[in-house]
């Protein structure tokens, strides 16, 4: 079935992308949007039911220490994550542009490239964080207490992180070339080998945080080897292509991988901002709680996937239809789906803020019992935390629609804001003037913050519209970068 024509100077390429009967260019935007957004919506929850499942598993087989201690290494799977969606986001992007063009083979370089690069600088990393595997926990505030539990996690865990990045990467490969169907799929396999190798590695072989470890790295190696083993296909219309090793491609090369990095670095900086929020807030917790309230707050943070992660969805859903028709200066269709998104993400939010506030003791059961002391105060604490749940929405949806529309600055610049500025600033300051509430506010408050100053950027654009001055929809701010992506025109890398 055929999904997308498009001609290229030279040649004319037929894509044919037979699994969903995606056309990015003339579908209807509201039916092109519920078409990816199911599947990409499904996926997402499946990812985060396979971070949640540690949770559960590891609270109610090791206890209320062993998720305390997991939660003090996420920062590193995030980071992993944060270099798949970077590298995702960037290329995708770029790719989708080409593609507009008709410059397939242009696409297909991209994509490689960014799995080659992210690939080889996890295995980097991955290398160097075991290798100093106490030093890093200390760094990342672990107590004595936790340290063990966290170091044993972290070695077992950490050296698949290549495939994580891969994982999170291809989703966006996989949507761009008509497949969000097999890309869902990919997520459900991962999540559903790791929901039943955590359970039969933690209580029927007593493994312990051995196991809950290698129950995720198995169930993510096999999602990412699937994905590579679909973007090898012959008829697949976005697949790997053969990597050079001149001095030129070499070039090419590093100048596509710092556009790409540019485009995706909101992405990247999403993920480390929720690291940032894991670290400071670990801090700040064991402060005024102790190893409880760090328990408590690892709740939260195993809680907190479900509902980023359908942001996420929400905003990636978008991204394709943004970037493909951004590319052909379709500015009315890039709007349509930019304000669908929205509308569909903040509505979800407050669902989720509703369910929260409603049933909060019923969800921290779900991860440790009644009778430690870290149940108390996370049962207080998630209504508290839930009420930002509407502005976050709002702030990654806007995130995504920058990336998708070349204007990285805007995002970087939010993102910077939300994660790290506005966030570090609650965290330490709302505790010394609202107690112990207010380290459950400090992330809320911070993206209300960051959503006040995407309103005035919002309002800034509209003032610039009515004197015909084209603002938001253009990528202004990057276009003297774009001629540097390799093209079809010239020699591959």
């Amino acid at each position: 079935m055929d999904i997308f024509v498009r001609k290229h100077s030279e040649t004319t390429c037929n894509l044919i992308m037979e699994r969903d009967n995606i056309d990015f260019k003339n579908m209807n935007i509201a039916a092109l949007f519920r078409k990816l957004l199911l599947p990409t919506v499904l996926g997402m929850i499946f990812s985060a039911l396979f971070v949640i499942t540690d949770g559960i598993f590891v609270g109610k087989g090791i206890g209320s220490d062993a998720l305390a201690a997991v939660n003090i290494v996420s920062p590193l799977w995030l980071f992993s994550t944060g270099v798949g969606l970077m590298f995702g986001v960037g290329a995708s992007v770029v790719a989708s542009i080409h593609l507009s063009h008709g410059k397939v083979k242009a696409a297909r370089i991209n994509i490689t490239q960014s799995i080659v690069v992210s690939s080889l600088l996890l295995l980097t990393t991955s290398t160097l964080f075991c290798c100093f595997a106490p030093q890093v926990v200390q760094l990342l505030g672990g107590s004595e207490r936790l340290a063990p539990l966290a170091i044993e996690y972290m070695v077992w865990f950490v050296p698949f992180s290549a495939f994580t990045a891969l994982l999170n990467s291809g989703m966006f490969f996989l949507r761009l070339n008509g497949s969000p169907n097999f890309a869902m799929i990919c997520n459900v396999v991962a999540a559903v080998l790791n929901i039943i190798l955590d359970y039969l590695f933690i209580f029927h072989f007593g493994w312990g945080m051995f196991g809950a470890a290698i129950a995720s790295a198995i169930g993510t190696t096999v999602g990412a080897l699937m994905i590579i083993v679909y973007l090898s296909r012959r008829q697949c219309a976005l697949r790997f292509y053969p990597v050079k090793l001149s001095r030129k491609s070499m070039q090419l090369t590093r100048r596509n991988i710092g556009y790409m990095c540019r485009l995706g670095s909101s992405a990247f900086l999403c993920e480390v901002a929720i690291a940032c929020m894991m670290f400071v807030g670990n801090i700040v917790f064991i402060h005024y709680l102790k190893e409880e309230g760090v328990a408590a707050f690892s709740i939260a943070c195993y809680f907190f996937p479900i509902i980023f992660m359908v942001y996420n969805a929400i905003a990636q859903s978008a991204q394709p239809i943004i970037s493909y028709n951004h590319g052909l200066h379709e500015e009315t269709r890039v709007r349509r789906a930019y304000l669908l998104a929205l509308k569909t993400a903040i509505s979800c939010g407050a669902a989720f803020a509703l369910i929260t506030a409603l049933f909060s003791p019923e969800i921290v059961s779900m991860f440790i019992d009644r009778s430690y002391p870290a149940y108390e105060i996370a049962s207080k604490g998630l209504p508290f935390y839930a009420t930002g749940f509407v502005f976050f929405a709002v702030n990654i949806v806007s995130i995504g629609y920058f990336q998708s529309v070349e204007r990285a600055r805007y995002a970087t610049v939010i993102t910077l804001l939300r994660g790290f500025v506005l966030l570090t600033t609650c965290f330490f300051g709302l505790p010394l003037l609202l107690g112990n509430p207010g380290i459950w506010l400090a992330t809320p408050l911070a993206e209300l913050l960051t959503t006040l100053f995407i309103l005035i950027i919002y309002i800034r654009a509209k003032r610039k519209r009515k004197k015909n001055i084209v603002s938001l929809p253009h990528g202004n701010d990057d276009k003297e970068i774009l001629p540097k992506i390799q093209t079809p025109g010239r020699k591959p890398a």
